[in-house]
């Protein structure tokens, strides 16, 4: 494994700037999650650090080695692709080991490596089957397998269960998280999918119009959003964002809102008292009360409850200003009625 220093990387193709001025270092056996919206620029950044494309400015380096320049095999990675990118007349085996006996390994090395990668992914009895004959999911375990029987210095994933079913992209997820415990491999992973970038990362590089918007653990980024964008893009359903006014207190279209506020926004506060300010408040915050019972609250009207099982989704309008819609995510039998 291997650390990974992107040093003020930028990418253009033409006129269009697609990753501007980017900047990270990535630990040696961290998992590193990449993710945004469809044309942020993170898919780019992982083809820069692949070798796929190279950066119109910026540095490069991949365990203390600067590989700016070095094609895709000489920078010691190994790249999991949406597609599978499987060799349809080729069984599993040949598959996982062809790029091993491109580099005219023994015979004996080819075969631990592969029956080692074979028996972590629970592959075993496929080795002897073609691409055809597999699932979606059988396949995407053969294209991590052959990765891992390359045993590089840095795993690339670009957005691998994208192809897959919502059950068997649940559970390639925990297979693609446990792996990383065994290997204990430097892992970039992209994804589009906040619930993907949440389960599986160390860190979250949350990337919007070619730039890094917030780095940091999932935690961080979900209780302590750097911006608007990022406050808005993580956490599903979306956070309610609340135009509103503070004067010692909130008022939402002139409704009045005791909220408790944190020592810690105390301070800026009071420097904002007096001007409309933007609140943000998760789903998962909101609970159903009585109209008669003392304590903060908000009058909402319900538009739409959603029953998931084991909880129910309620989109609405608030009733002091309903232009502004409000999101609540309550236990299953919230006694909202039909």
């Amino acid at each position: 494994m291997a650390a990974i220093t992107l040093e003020a990387i930028t990418k253009s193709f033409g006129a269009l700037k697609v990753v501007d001025d980017m900047s990270l270092d990535i630990s040696e056996g961290e998992f590193v999650v990449f993710v945004g919206p469809s044309g942020c620029g993170k898919s780019t950044t992982l083809r820069m650090l692949a070798g796929l494309e190279q950066p119109t400015t910026g540095r490069i380096c991949i365990g203390g080695r600067d590989v700016t320049s070095l094609p895709p095999g000489r920078r010691d990675i190994a790249m999991v692709f949406q597609s599978y990118a499987l060799y349809p007349h080729m069984t599993v085996k040949e598959n996982m080991s062809f790029a091993l006996r491109l580099q005219n390994l023994p015979k004996g090395d080819i075969e631990r490596r592969v029956a080692e990668a074979a028996r972590i992914l629970h592959i075993e009895p496929l080795l002897d089957r073609k691409p055809k004959a597999l699932s979606g999911g059988q396949r995407q375990r053969v294209a991590m397998g052959r990765a891992i029987v390359r045993a590089p210095s840095v795993f690339l994933f670009d957005e691998p269960l994208s192809n897959l079913d919502a059950q068997l992209r649940n559970h390639m997820r925990v297979e693609i998280a446990l792996l990383q415990k065994r290997l204990r491999g430097t892992m970039v992973y992209v994804t589009h999918d906040q619930v993907e970038a949440m389960t599986l990362a160390d860190r979250i590089v949350v990337f919007h119009k070619g730039r890094i918007q917030q780095v940091g653990s999932p935690e961080l980024i979900f209780e302590h959003p750097a911006n608007l964008f990022v406050a808005k893009f993580i956490g599903s359903p979306t956070m309610n964002i609340l135009p509103c006014h503070y004067d010692g207190q909130f008022y939402l279209g002139g409704q009045a809102l005791d909220l408790p506020v944190p020592d810690r926004l105390r301070p800026a506060l009071e420097a904002a008292r007096g001007r409309d300010l933007l609140l943000g408040i998760r789903p998962q915050a909101l609970r159903v009360v009585r109209a008669d019972e003392h304590g903060p609250g908000l009058r909402v009207t319900v538009d739409l409850c959603e029953y998931l099982g084991t909880e129910t989704v309620v989109s609405g309008r608030l009733g002091a200003a309903p232009q502004v819609q409000v999101t609540a995510v309550l236990p299953a039998r919230a006694g909202l009625g039909g």
